[in-house]
């Protein structure tokens, strides 16, 4: 299992933007930080440089066998 690394990085951001985004977030019951982080991950894999990683294989109970 792979662990994603996190990294703080403070963010100066205007207020408007901050809470449309905050309204944002409440409407897709996410953090905030995980709104900025989905918006930021969309916008980068449409603009092709985010590489995309394979989906990790599931184990079924009849694989397991």
């Amino acid at each position: 299992m792979t662990h994603k690394v996190k990294k703080s990085y403070p963010l100066r951001i205007h207020a408007d933007i901050l809470m449309a985004m905050k309204r944002w977030s409440d409407d897709e019951l996410r953090s905030l930080n995980g709104q900025i982080e989905f918006v930021l991950r969309d916008a980068l894999r449409r603009a092709g440089r985010l590489r995309e990683r394979p989906p990790e294989a599931i184990e079924t109970e009849e694989q397991k066998k």
